[in-house]
Order: C-alpha cells, then structure tokens, then sequence
C-alpha cells in the first residue's frame, strides 16, 4: 500500500475515516457529547480540517479509500484558514448550545496555549477507519511522515486525546512534554514532542 497526499477528491473519505476513528475518543466525544448527533456534527467539524489541509498539501492517506490519514499544519501554520476560523464559535453554538459551546471554545484554545515555542511540525488529527483497524495502518502512515521529517532534520508535535495510543506514539519517538485537561474536570490531553533522527 502506497502513502499519498490527499486530494480534493479524497476529501469524502478522509473526512469519514477521521469522524468514525474519533467517534469514542474520550476528548472529541466529550466535546460532542451527543451520539445520536455526533456523526453529523463530526462530519461539518472535521470537514473543516480536512478541507483546509488538503488545500495547503499537508493531508496524507493510505490510498484513495483513506483507510486512514493524517493531517498536518506545517511549521507556523494554522489548522484552518481564516474563513474557516470566523466559522467556529457560531457553529459550536449551533451544534452545542451556548454553554458547552464556551467549554468547547476553551478546550479548542488551549491546544494552541500548550505548543511550544518554536517551529515544528504538527500533527493535527490521526485515525484509522475502524473497518481496518488492527493493521498498524495508521502507525505505519505516521511513521513514513516522520522517516520525511527525519531527513529534513525537523521536529513534530501532536497530541494524544486517547491514553490508549500514548505507547503507540513513544514506540515512534514521542515523549510526553506536558499534560491538561478539558474544562471543568474533562479528560486529559498529552502533549507529545518528537526530535529527528
């Protein structure tokens, strides 16, 4: 199975690969807390990701059924382009009522708030589909990026919304820098950091 960039054909799967891997991770599913609704809710959301990675080239899948992808912000980028970000807060009030909404809003910015200083390469969001779960797909779609970053000599940083995959990541290279948690005793989100080699 060959990587490639996503393309903006690709989108459709990408997105759905991303809103079925997410859809009980103890974070994301926090944030949208509805089941019944959270499909729904995770295909608008996650679409925006999608949309803005493929356009910039910084989306990866497996191959054209995106049996898993990655989509990445390169160094000082952002995770959405600006119309997108003039999107968020109405459309969290939409989906969420206004109270979980600011909850959200805060979860959302203190992604951000925990990076580090510096330029690196950021892993917003990995997920295998979970019909093809078991293979290591979304491992192994990681660590061919990661071979790339390697020989440029550059960092990465992600973080880890399910503990489950913090050993998965550490087997890669990851160590844990910091931890938070979502408002008002929410889960916990690890900040993992990576070095070339």
């Amino acid at each position: 199975m060959g990587f490639q960039l996503a393309r903006p054909e690709d989108a459709g799967a990408v997105v759905e690969t991303i809103t079925a891997a997410f859809d009980g991770d103890p974070v994301w599913s926090w944030a949208f807390s509805d089941p019944e609704r959270r499909p729904e809710q995770y295909r608008v959301w996650w679409g925006m990701f999608a949309d803005a990675a493929i356009r910039r080239g910084s989306a990866w899948v497996t191959g054209p059924a995106a049996e898993a992808a990655a989509i990445w912000v390169p160094p000082n980028g952002t995770d959405l382009e600006p119309g997108q970000e003039e999107r968020v807060e109405p459309l969290l009030r939409e989906f969420l009522g206004d109270e979980h909404a600011e909850r959200v809003m805060v979860l959302n910015e203190s992604f951000e708030a925990h990076h580090p200083e510096g330029s690196f390469h950021y892993l917003s969001l990995l997920g295998t589909n979970p019909a093809h779960r078991g293979g290591g797909l979304g491992m192994k779609l990681l660590a061919d990026r990661l071979a790339k970053l390697d020989e440029l000599g550059e960092p990465s940083l992600l973080e880890s919304t399910n503990p489950v995959n913090h050993e998965r990541y550490g087997r890669l290279g990851y160590e844990r820098i910091d931890e938070w948690f979502a408002p008002e005793g929410g889960p916990p989100v690890a900040v993992m950091w990576r070095d070339p080699r």
